[in-house]
């Protein structure tokens, strides 16, 4: 038990050190060509995977019409609108916002799976809300002031909670790595012609390092780290595990502190508390959700 809190608790660091290597990243290559080239070496890795299983499966029409989908939207939408944020945005709000992905997926739950809005649902949301707004603010009124790069990270959240829901609904009948995969190469190859035409100018990197870190984080953070989870999260309780998922903002704020020296004020503290106090009160009982559909994370 131990030891699969320890991997889970591995793999939370690592999707919250996410938003700043993300934010390390979009400085030296433009963010459509960035969002391709992750893609990419998330595709080698994951069909590396498949190769070795032999674990290659046929889907019906109407599943590769909602891969297709799921791979636009909650794949190729997701990833490039989260690096197009994070040229202006902060990365700790940015973490904050993102952390509200599970309160969003309850409501679209409640529209597609026909489940239940509740009195938890709507009181967390609210505690959430009041949270950002706070950040937002800094504490005062006066001081508002939304980034634009804030918008698309909005986007990002709605698209990874629309990738929750699609997921969801897939894994009754396909298997995890099969929609990863898939869906994946969807978003992989929607993302090529955009490359060329969103990015002006396109910017690649000539350091070693950069490539170093864009590889690293594609494989560790969106594939090792995914299957660690999805390997361990079956031998602890479901509620206890959705609990780690909500220290990812506080993750990013002390990596973000250790390597881009970005200090911690004293409102994000407060704002974050809010926020996943929120989160906790409104998923209370629907973690299973958002636990089952880490893949494209």
């Amino acid at each position: 038990m131990l030891k699969a809190y320890s991997w889970l608790t591995f793999c939370i660091v690592m999707w919250g050190s996410n938003f700043i290597f993300g934010k390390i990243l979009v400085q030296e290559f433009s963010p459509s060509m960035l969002t391709m080239l992750r893609l990419l070496f998330i595709v080698l890795f994951l069909a590396g995977i498949a190769i070795y299983r032999r674990h290659f499966k046929r889907v019906t029409k109407i599943d590769l019409l909602t891969i297709l989908f799921l791979g636009i939207v909650g794949v190729y939408i997701n990833q490039w609108t989260f690096f197009v944020g994070l040229q202006t945005a902060d990365t700790t709000l940015s973490a904050l916002i993102l952390a509200t992905t599970p309160i969003l997926t309850g409501f679209l739950a409640a529209i597609f799976l026909k489940e239940k809005i509740t009195i938890r649902m709507v009181l967390g949301s609210i505690v959430a809300i009041i949270g950002i707004f706070f950040v937002v603010t800094k504490g005062s009124l006066s001081s508002i002031h939304v980034q634009q790069g804030l918008l698309w990270i909005v986007v990002t959240m709605i698209s990874f909670a629309i990738m929750i829901i699609i997921t969801r609904s897939l894994s009754q009948r396909i298997d995890p790595l099969t929609i990863t995969l898939y869906s994946n190469v969807v978003g992989f190859v929607v993302s090529i012609p955009f490359a060329f035409l969103l990015d002006n100018p396109i910017r690649l990197s000539a350091g070693f390092g950069d490539w170093a870190l864009l590889i690293g984080t594609a494989i560790v953070v969106h594939g090792i780290a995914t299957l660690i989870w999805n390997n361990n999260i079956r031998h602890v309780d479901a509620s206890k595990a959705s609990m780690l998922s909500n220290l990812e903002p506080f993750v990013a704020m002390i990596v973000g502190l250790v390597i881009l020296f970005k200090p911690i004020t004293l409102v994000e503290i407060v704002g974050s508390l809010l926020i996943v106090g929120g989160v906790v009160l409104s998923t209370y009982q629907r973690r299973k959700y958002y636990n089952r559909t880490v893949s494209n994370k």
